[in-house]
């Protein structure tokens, strides 16, 4: 991408927190996750990156993203299994008025295409 790549302070949390739970998960058992070294080699590079402007976090008006949430959730947890990270993730891009979606998930994919949009890779 050319440009930056917008992100909400919620996915930054997610990806962080991922990345910590890999290592809680290498600590238990080699063969999962991965050592603490590669975690602070990946949140280095996501510091460094999203300091020069690779990325750029929005922080404006997610109060609001609660009450799009409890919304999609009404409408389409019971029929298709949503998790509330990917609701809120889905309703962070409609509150925020986002473009594009990116995610790799298939049934966060699956929400944000119900919700109409553009859902990328």
């Amino acid at each position: 991408m050319p440009e930056a790549l917008h992100v909400s302070s919620l996915m930054l949390y997610e990806f962080r927190q991922s990345v910590r739970f890999q290592v809680w998960l290498h600590s238990r058992d080699k063969s999962r996750g991965y050592p603490k070294p590669i975690a602070e080699a990946a949140l280095g590079k996501l510091q460094a990156k999203h300091g020069r402007g690779r990325g750029c976090a929005s922080h404006r008006g997610l109060a609001g993203c609660p009450p799009v949430a409890e919304i999609l959730s009404k409408r389409r947890t019971i029929s298709n299994g949503h998790r509330a990270l990917d609701v809120l993730h889905v309703a962070t891009a409609l509150h925020l008025s986002a473009r594009e979606f990116l995610t790799f998930d298939a049934n966060q994919r699956k929400l944000a295409l119900a919700e109409k949009l553009n859902v990328k890779p």
